[in-house]
């Protein structure tokens, strides 16, 4: 078996749900395409800019001059018809594995997406919550800033340079940088983003322990 590198030895695993360990993209595509031909934008052009981010987030960015309550109180109806919607969500390759190998390990779930959002997703996929999650309710920033991931690194008590992130967007990739983490970029969406190292997928990816009492990733 091989270590990545240049990642190195950690302590916590900070991981993002929606392209990382949930292939969510049928649905997350059916929503906002709804979305935006009702607001007279490009499906495509929108789908560019919602991957990481919370759905006001999303609109602020393509809607510049709508007020923000507008935003918040459409992502409130979005996040709904999202949660009522599973058909075609499953689990990214390899996701189950890898998380069976974070068990009784520190790791935190790290979302855009609410409780309720986060809790439907992985169970239609079929994989655990984490006992520590930060979900969209629990920050006041939207992914690409850094409020979660350093929210999630105080709860599990570990400095930020202590934590691996698990990311597959721009956004996300940008934030888990700006907390100082190391940031491990999953699948073919983050590999344009300069995470730390990148992987192609989950499939064989393990987090053992070192002699050193660390943790390390282990291919194999």
């Amino acid at each position: 078996m091989t270590t990545p590198q240049p990642l190195g030895t950690f302590q916590a695993v900070l991981l993002d749900m929606d392209g990382t360990l949930v292939d969510s993209d049928a649905v997350v595509s059916r929503v906002w395409r709804r979305w935006a031909d009702r607001h007279g934008l490009d499906g495509d052009a929108v789908l560019k800019v919602v991957h990481g981010r919370q759905g006001h987030a999303t609109m602020a960015a393509l809607l510049p001059d709508r007020p923000a309550a507008d935003n918040l109180a459409e992502n409130v109806l979005m996040l709904a018809e999202e949660t009522a919607d599973m058909d075609g969500v499953t689990q990214v390759g390899g996701a189950a594995g890898f998380l069976a190998s974070l068990t009784g390990r520190p790791h935190a779930l790290v979302t855009s997406a609410d409780a309720a959002l986060s809790a439907a997703r992985m169970a239609a996929a079929g994989l655990p919550l984490p006992a520590v999650r930060v979900t969209a309710e629990s920050v006041s920033a939207s992914k690409p800033d850094p409020e979660g991931f350093l929210k999630a690194a105080a709860e599990l008590g570990f400095a930020p340079r202590d934590c691996v992130v698990f990311e597959d967007s721009e956004a996300g990739i940008a934030a888990g940088l700006a907390a100082g983490m190391r940031v491990v970029g999953v699948g073919p969406r983050a590999l344009a983003h300069h995470p730390t190292v990148h992987v192609p997928t989950l499939e064989g990816l393990r987090v053992e322990p070192t002699d050193g009492g660390a943790l390390t990733l282990r291919f194999g």
